[in-house]
């Protein structure tokens, strides 16, 4: 598509146009089929509960998700249990309940393993009348669910969990910056939460859990990122800006308490004997790199992978540079290498998280948008049932092998639209000149995310000698809107170090 076409186009229809190709070139699927669309058809409400399932509808559950987000996987809701102690509660989607597997639908949902977000357009893993309505924890619906309860020490333990299967009802659909912004002081209570009796001070309870559950895996190996992305702003159809994505307290309520449902559920699985799909980060590959940065800063780490004290870094680093705290962890990330799904069966031990500190874990509270989530669903309910494993050693085996291929695909068909957003936004501005940090270094190539606006190019020129975490200044040489190719090169100059 030429420079002069694209000025027809709307900055929206372009990126959609954009990301229905990637879809395709990365092997995954935009569309629905047919068949899958006649199968959708068969399906008309809701998936009723049987006479032997808890009814929690009563609790004050609640959805805290983004402002946008219309597919609801997960509430959750408090309750004080004497001696300081707080039982959380997750209630998860039954999306098996409405698609079983092997059947059309699962099969796409199989093939992509993931929707993917783009800033123009959503390709949803299931169709919409299921991911935001029929299996959608909606507001003021009944729906079936896979509930993890989790009893928390005051310390932020976890000192006991267990799942179940029930009905329940989402009392207010909430948004995290609405929520953050009350949590925080900085703005008012939602007129959703004070329509909801006792709401407020359950989600109060929530907050000083979550912050208590933080802090406890921290002080046991979780790792401390603080990140910059850029998100795409739009004015109508045009990206006009480039605005950094912020972490908040609400999504640490959510955050922690997914991943302590999620333990919960690899716990329970151990216990019945039962294979599983856990989510693993191995031991990083590049720790010498990571001590060798971590020099820089003047701190000194073992020679050997150690998570807390690394983490005991991160928190040091964090208190004595706030302003460039995310890039220290941007380049750390990046060193600490991405996450894989591997199949774990009893008697043979899965690799564990290093990031989370956690030595079993797996993805089990986003059924509706994740795969791997489904899977989980299946073994965990036939666990629960006293019914056989549902996924032979070898199909388990090449669906976490296929589930990983498959993710990373998704993410490089967003990380494509978004390069394309920015490239949009910056293409005006060639010769312009930016500091950034070295986030990426390989034979492949050397990759830059440049401070202000928060986007990562690649370094064409003056790359010699240079490696993750070195801060550096470079020149916007290209930005090819089509393909989200955003070149620099490095202004002459000594790399910066840390100090």
């Amino acid at each position: 598509m030429t420079e002069q076409h694209q000025g027809m186009r709307h900055h929206r229809g372009i990126l959609f146009a954009i990301a229905r190709r990637a879809m395709i070139e990365r092997g995954l699927l935009p569309d629905f089929s047919a068949a899958e669309l006649a199968e959708l058809e068969r399906i008309q409400l809701p998936a009723r509960p049987d006479g032997t399932v808890s009814d929690l509808r009563d609790l004050p559950w609640a959805s805290i998700d983004n402002d946008d987000s219309r597919d609801l996987d997960q509430l959750t809701v408090a309750e004080q249990a004497g001696e300081g102690q707080v039982k959380i509660r997750v209630a998860i989607a039954d999306v098996d309940a409405l698609v079983p597997m092997d059947s059309a639908l699962d099969q796409h949902a199989q093939h992509n393993t993931t929707s993917v977000y783009t800033p123009a357009v959503i390709f949803p893993m299931l169709p919409e009348k299921l991911s935001t309505n029929l299996t959608s924890l909606n507001f003021q619906e009944e729906r079936c669910a896979v509930v993890a309860e989790m009893l928390i020490g005051k310390d932020g333990a976890l000192l006991e969990s267990g799942v179940t299967v029930a009905v329940v009802k989402n009392k207010a659909k909430l948004a995290y910056h609405g929520v953050a912004a009350w949590l925080e002081g900085k703005g008012e209570m939602p007129p959703r939460i004070a329509a909801v009796p006792g709401l407020a001070d359950n989600l109060r309870l929530q907050d000083r859990t979550a912050q208590a559950m933080k802090a406890f895996r921290h002080q046991h190996g979780a790792l401390s990122f603080e990140t910059i992305q850029g998100a795409p702003l739009f004015l109508g159809d045009e990206v006009v800006d480039l605005r950094p994505r912020e972490k908040n307290r609400a999504q640490d309520i959510i955050e922690d308490f997914m991943i302590a449902a999620n333990g919960a559920i690899a716990k329970l699985l151990s216990a019945k004997g039962f294979p599983s799909l856990r989510r693993v980060v191995r031991t990083p590959r590049r720790w010498d790199r990571i001590v060798d940065l971590v020099a820089e800063w003047g701190y000194a780490l073992p020679r050997q992978p150690d998570s807390k004290s690394l983490e005991s870094f991160l928190v040091k680093a964090k208190a004595r540079d706030p302003l460039r705290f995310p890039d220290i962890s941007l380049a750390i990330i990046k060193l600490l290498g991405s996450g894989e799904y591997v199949a774990d069966f009893p008697g043979r031990e899965a690799p564990g998280h290093f990031g989370l500190g956690l030595r079993k874990y797996m993805h089990s509270t986003a059924p509706n948008r994740r795969y791997p989530d489904l899977i989980t669903q299946r073994l965990l309910k036939a666990a629960l049932g006293g019914k056989a494993v549902p996924y032979g050693k070898k199909d388990l085996e090449a669906l976490a092998l296929h589930c990983t291929e498959a993710e990373d695909s998704a993410a490089k068909v967003e990380r494509q639209v978004e390069k394309s957003a920015a490239a949009l936004f910056l293409r005006s501005r060639l010769g312009e000149q930016f500091d950034g940090i070295v986030t990426g270094a390989a034979r492949k190539g050397t990759w830059v995310r440049i401070f202000h606006p928060p986007v990562e190019g690649k370094l064409v020129e003056g790359f010699q000698g240079i490696d993750v975490g070195d801060r550096i200044r470079v020149e916007l040489l290209a930005a090819d809107v089509e393909n989200g190719f955003i070149d620099f090169r490095r202004i002459n100059g000594r790399r910066k170090r840390h100090r």
